[in-house]
């Protein structure tokens, strides 16, 4: 839904939940993970309003650490785009835009003005595609609302994709009918294409073609962080750490994983389950019911074994495209259904009746152009805090 915080259609705490309102009968710690020793059952983490390092101990451990965009050791690539994993991210986009529209709309630059209004997106995945499709709608109907000044004709929206198509977790017919959608929709669609340089003004592709513009936004895939890729155990794919079926890491008795981190067995077809949300909640709730399984002294862990009920995306304005249970769908159909499902997922009752009222008013009123401004992160050195933290086994003696 981070798309959609691009675009202005939600509001950003409206999709975010607190982690307190989960754990309200466990101890949480905001912290960074610096380093996990699996032989001495310990992981160092760093506050980030202190930067106190601290030691915790551990009986059992569960990472969950997802990853990070992966930018081919390309510096350059890192520096000057905008990747889309957090909502911070979301929000620094949307800024970004704007600033983009404003600048555009009092330049009488022309070549200038076609460098404010190209918007490149790297990566031909959901997140990619969901991506363009957002920031194009949002930029079109804002000129069109607020920007008079501008000429729409100097807007160009750029998707790039490294494969010779779009979507490949979908079949090619359903990927061919989001692309007409796009091009359609005045999106660009650039194939077998990758980016091998940026910089502030400029995008640079593996056939030599240098792109002008101002914004660039990396959905090119993912690798792991630096405390999962230094374990000392069994890693495979990208980095990512290997497990049983019963998402334990391999050769660790104590130590379960799931998510982006984990390469999960899928011992029907021989191969490994994709990294999507809808695996990893079910991930989740299997290695919540073998944790309880070692509590209580039983020796049959459950194995994990999730058949995907299908993968959906919008595309566009009312237009969405979906494979499920084998049926491919799309138009205003599967943009309800992937309305409806995600909606469902959100957390809490509130939150849903929030998004709700978002996607509603969207209807009868424009997206908000309003500049949130700059996020800067601060460091707290005025307050007092007490340096002991007791280990996880002595907060387990505790009582809530």
């Amino acid at each position: 839904m981070l798309p959609q915080v691009v675009s202005g259609l939600i509001h950003p705490s409206n999709i975010s939940t607190p982690i307190r309102y989960f754990c309200k009968k466990a101890k949480f710690l905001q912290a960074n993970v610096e380093s996990i020793d699996l032989d001495q059952q310990l992981v160092t983490i760093q506050r980030s309003f202190d930067n106190k390092v601290h030691t915790l101990e551990y009986d059992y451990l569960v990472l969950s650490l997802g990853g990070k965009s992966n930018y081919f050791k390309n510096v350059n690539l890192k520096n000057h785009s905008f990747s889309m994993k957090s909502i911070e991210d979301a929000i620094a986009v949307k800024n970004h835009i704007i600033l983009m529209l404003e600048h555009a709309a009092q330049t009488g630059n022309y070549e200038l003005q076609k460098t404010l209004l190209t918007f490149v997106v790297v990566g031909g995945g959901f997140a990619g595609v969901e991506t363009i499709s957002e920031i194009n709608h949002f930029v079109r109907q804002s000129i069109s609302k607020f920007y008079k000044s501008i000429n729409p004709k100097n807007v160009n929206v750029i998707l790039i994709s490294s494969k010779d198509r779009i979507l490949p977790e979908i079949n090619e017919e359903l990927a061919n009918t989001a692309l007409r959608f796009l091009e359609k929709e005045g999106i660009t669609v650039l194939k077998n294409s990758r980016a091998t340089d940026a910089g502030e003004e400029f995008v640079l592709l593996n056939n030599g073609e240098k792109i002008s513009c101002a914004t660039l936004v990396w959905t090119g895939g993912i690798t792991m962080k630096k405390v999962v890729s230094e374990l000392k155990c069994e890693h495979g794919d990208n980095g990512r750490v290997k497990v049983d079926e019963t998402l334990k890491i391999v050769n660790r008795d104590n130590v379960f994983a799931l998510g982006d981190c984990a390469l999960i067995p899928d011992i029907s077809t021989n191969g490994i389950y994709p990294s999507t949300a809808q695996h990893a909640i079910r991930e989740g709730k299997i290695i919540a019911e073998n944790l309880k399984i070692l509590f209580d002294s039983k020796n049959q862990l459950k194995k994990f074994s999730f058949n995907s009920m299908g993968i959906m995306a919008i595309i566009g304005n009312r237009m969405g495209i979906a494979t499920i249970s084998g049926h491919d769908i799309s138009g205003i159909m599967a943009w309800s259904i992937w309305r409806f499902y995600y909606l469902s997922k959100i957390p809490t009752f509130g939150k849903k009746i929030k998004v709700f009222v978002d996607w509603s008013i969207d209807f009868l009123l424009p997206r908000d152009v309003t500049l949130i401004g700059t996020i800067k992160k601060k460091q707290i050195h005025g307050i007092h805090i007490t340096d002991k933290i007791p280990s996880i086994k002595e907060q387990l003696s505790m009582k809530f």
